[in-house]
């Protein structure tokens, strides 16, 4: 199938991916706004869309392109998983020129998803907590 990776979304493709984020648990509350908002605090924004520009693939990355990243909101659209859009995403991030010396690069996922993102050299974090402070 004949994909595009973009850097940038239009209206079109933010409401398809808030469509996405209302099938996830992790992200069924977000809003359009929000997601606007998200979307030009992100530092790089990596999408696939297919022939007809449609929304297929989304992640971002927050970073001082030095020594962190974090890689968030790793989604494929549910009609298209199991046919290597994940894996996609996950060497445009890998690859890409702003992030090729970042000393690290992290991410959350469920236990269930560690051999996927172990395949781009991913590792489970060993005696560290992950603490959170919501508002």
């Amino acid at each position: 199938m004949n994909y595009q990776v973009v850097n940038q979304l239009n209206e079109t493709q933010i409401c398809e991916l808030v469509e996405l984020y209302k099938n996830e648990f992790w992200s069924q509350n977000r809003t359009y706004q929000g997601v606007v908002k998200m979307l030009v605090a992100s530092d790089i924004i990596i999408g696939l869309v297919n022939e007809e520009e449609q929304l297929i693939g989304f992640c971002r990355v927050l970073s001082d392109f030095v020594y962190r990243a974090v890689l968030y909101d790793v989604i494929v659209k549910p009609s298209y998983r199991k046919r290597g859009f994940g894996a996609k995403l996950l060497n445009e991030v890998v690859n890409h020129p702003q992030l090729k010396e970042v000393e690290n690069i992290a991410l959350f996922c469920l236990p269930e998803m560690i051999p996927f993102y172990q395949r781009w050299g991913f590792t489970d974090v060993v005696k560290l907590e992950l603490m959170y402070r919501y508002q």
